[in-house]
C-alpha cells in the first residue's frame, strides 16, 4: 500500500504517539497523520428535507484513502459487513456524547425534546447515539433527528443559533460545555477502527501498540496534551475556547470486539430501519472482523 496513512479522529492518541516517538519505536517509520476526511464533494449535494444525507458510512462506501481510520462502531460494523474494509477486532474506543441546547433555550428537560429537530451526522456516531439516548425518554414517533453534517458544521450551527439542539461528542462536546450550552441528555458511543483491505497487518499491529502506550500517557496526565485539540478544530473556533480545561475525550479500550457485540450492533441498526436493504451487507463476524490478531 506504500506509506501508512492514518486518519486522525479529533482525539489525542495519534498526536501523543507521534510526540513521544512511539510509532518509530514500534517499527512504524513510513506513516502520515491525515485529517479524518469524509470525502465530501462540494458538488455532491445530498440535501433533503431532513438535511445533508452523507456521513461516515458513505465515506467508506466511496473509499477512504487510509490504511486505518475510525468511525462509530455502528458505521464500521455496517461498512465492514458490506465489504468496504475490515473492522479491527482487538481494540475499540468509547467517547462521551450528549444532546445540547443553547443556554437561553426554553427547553430545560430531555422530555421536552419531543418533536424538536436534533441535529446529528447522517450514518455517523451522533446519529445512532442520539437515537439511543432519546429512546430512553421518548417514544420512537416523537424522536426527530435531522442531518446537520459533520461535527464542526453542527458546532457552528449551535454557536450561530441555527440549530435548536444537536448531538455532539469529543472536542465539540467540550466546546459547547465550556461556552455554557445546556446538556440535556448524556450519551456515549463506541468507536471502531476500519482497516483497508490492502493495509500491511504488521504495520497495523505497530500502530495499535503505539496507541496503547499513548493511552497510558493520556490516562496519567492528559492536560499535557490537550493543546492537540487545536489541530483538530478549525481556526475559526480557536478564539472562543480555552482547551486547558478540556477533558481526555475518547478512550481506547484494548479488549476484543466480539461476535456478540458485532451481531447485537448489526441487529440494533436493522431493527430501526436506518439503512436501505442494499446497504446492510451480508458479511458475518468471521468475514468482516480482523479478530484474534496479536497486538
Amino acid at each position: 500500500m506504500g506509506r501508512f496513512v492514518i486518519h486522525t479522529h479529533q482525539r489525542l492518541q495519534e498526536w501523543v504517539a507521534q510526540e513521544k516517538g512511539y510509532y518509530a519505536q514500534e517499527g512504524l517509520d513510513d506513516y502520515v497523520l491525515a485529517p479524518n476526511d469524509l470525502g465530501i464533494d462540494e458538488n455532491d449535494d445530498r440535501r433533503t428535507e431532513r438535511g445533508f444525507e452523507y456521513g461516515a458510512y458513505e465515506s467508506y462506501e466511496k473509499g477512504r484513502r487510509a490504511a486505518v481510520s475510525c468511525a462509530c462502531h455502528w458505521t464500521v460494523n455496517m461498512a465492514a459487513s458490506a465489504e468496504h474494509g475490515m473492522l479491527w477486532g482487538e481494540c475499540y474506543s468509547v467517547t462521551p456524547a450528549a444532546i445540547f441546547v443553547p443556554p437561553e433555550s426554553r427547553i430545560t428537560k430531555a422530555e421536552q425534546l419531543a418533536g424538536v429537530p436534533v441535529q446529528v451526522g447522517y450514518h455517523s456516531g451522533s446519529h445512532y447515539s442520539a437515537i439511543q439516548a432519546l429512546e430512553a425518554v421518548l417514544p420512537p414517533e416523537r424522536i426527530n433527528v435531522v442531518f446537520g453534517g459533520p461535527p464542526d458544521e453542527r458546532l457552528a450551527a449551535m454557536l450561530e443559533r441555527r440549530a435548536e439542539a444537536a448531538c455532539v461528542f469529543g472536542v465539540q462536546y467540550y466546546v459547547l460545555e465550556q461556552l455554557g450550552f445546556r446538556k440535556l441528555l448524556d450519551g456515549t458511543f463506541m468507536i471502531a477502527a476500519m482497516i483497508a483491505k490492502d493495509a500491511a497487518i504488521d504495520d497495523v499491529r505497530r500502530y495499535f501498540r503505539a496507541l496503547r502506550r499513548a493511552q497510558v500517557e493520556i490516562d496519567l496526565e492528559h492536560q499535557r496534551y490537550v493543546h492537540y485539540y487545536l489541530r483538530e478544530l478549525p481556526e475559526r473556533f480557536h478564539p472562543l475556547i480555552d482547551v486547558r480545561t478540556f477533558g481526555p475525550g475518547e478512550r481506547l479500550v484494548f479488549e476484543p470486539y466480539t461476535k456478540e457485540m458485532y451481531d447485537r450492533t448489526h441487529a440494533w441498526v436493522e431493527a430501526r430501519g436506518l439503512f436501505d436493504l442494499d446497504k446492510i451487507g451480508k458479511g458475518t463476524f468471521e468475514e468482516a472482523v480482523l479478530s484474534g490478531v496479536p497486538t
